[in-house]
């Protein structure tokens, strides 16, 4: 079951990356992040005046010869970080060549095995046909995770602007948060926006089919929409769909403007990128992983 989502040897070059937190967080337990903090690792940090009931191991004789007064050296503390990977399972994510929900899982199953490599503590959800994994830690709970992934299916509709704003109000901590969605439902801008000021550091991987943006369909169809039924009559004529197309690429740059504009990180792409570019190259492009 694994091997559907990452090869064995795709997964030994994951070990090697992290994902990047821009903000000092304090954590629940050691890990390999920089915590505010303070503690004993070996990277020094700061000096403060000796008080009544410190460490005396702790104590810079050195400053005190010195200085004739006590200081203490203090140390980074490094803990870990809640990861939260959110995926759209509504149903238009069933829908592309390849299909889109493939891809998300795929990208879904990297992202989190870095952090559970990583030592930090990984919270994951899926929209539409809801589900909410119990958050796990370290690398000994990537197949539960891999497992967990590879149960969904996309059903029903996503309703982000509702979900997103409990999932917020329920998480005991935030932290770098990961939404992959084909973003085809107008609540997105607000339930995201909602995570962005409850102080997550979120990325938005906007997965849509390459049939999405450039359709290869012509003449009078009904076109019905995968999640509500909603239908609507049309003869796509040459016309019509260059003002699709040009409207699809409108639709992608405002999302990148919103995004911009909010300091969340935007990665747009099809399900034709090949899902090693998306990781090993793209990610890290764009400073999400590195």
């Amino acid at each position: 079951m694994t091997d559907l989502l990452l090869t064995p040897t795709f997964l030994a070059a994951l070990d090697r990356l992290a994902l990047v937190s821009r903000r000092l967080r304090a954590g629940a337990y050691k890990g390999e992040r920089r915590s505010p903090r303070r503690g004993g690792s070996v990277e020094f940090a700061d000096f403060r005046e000796y008080a009544p009931g410190d460490d005396f191991r702790q104590i810079d004789w050195n400053a005190y010869a010195r200085l004739e007064k006590l200081f203490l050296r203090l140390f980074v503390e490094e803990e870990d970080a809640t990861v939260h990977v959110l995926l759209d399972a509504s149903q238009s994510m069933a829908w592309g060549e390849p299909r889109k929900w493939e891809s998300a899982q795929r990208v879904a199953a990297a992202l989190g095995y870095i952090a559970l490599v990583g030592l930090d503590r990984l919270s994951a959800a899926t929209l539409g046909a809801h589900s909410v994994l119990r958050p796990l830690r370290g690398k000994k709970n990537a197949l539960a995770f891999f497992t967990w992934l590879a149960e969904r299916q996309p059903a029903g509709q996503a309703t982000p602007a509702i979900t997103l704003r409990q999932y917020a109000a329920r998480a005991r901590r935030a932290g770098p948060l990961i939404v992959i969605s084909d973003l085809m439902d107008d609540g997105w801008r607000e339930g995201i926006l909602e995570l962005a000021t409850q102080h997550y550091e979120v990325t938005v991987v906007h997965l849509v089919a390459p049939q999405e943006l450039v359709p290869a369909f012509e003449g009078d169809l009904k076109l019905v929409d995968s999640e509500t039924a909603a239908a609507i009559e049309i003869t796509a004529d040459y016309d019509l769909l260059a003002r699709y197309r040009a409207r699809a690429q409108t639709w992608q740059a405002e999302w990148q403007h919103f995004c911009a504009a909010r300091a969340i990180n935007y990665v747009g792409v099809t399900t034709a990128t090949p899902f090693q570019d998306l990781v090993l190259s793209i990610l890290r492009q764009r400073g999400i992983l590195h």
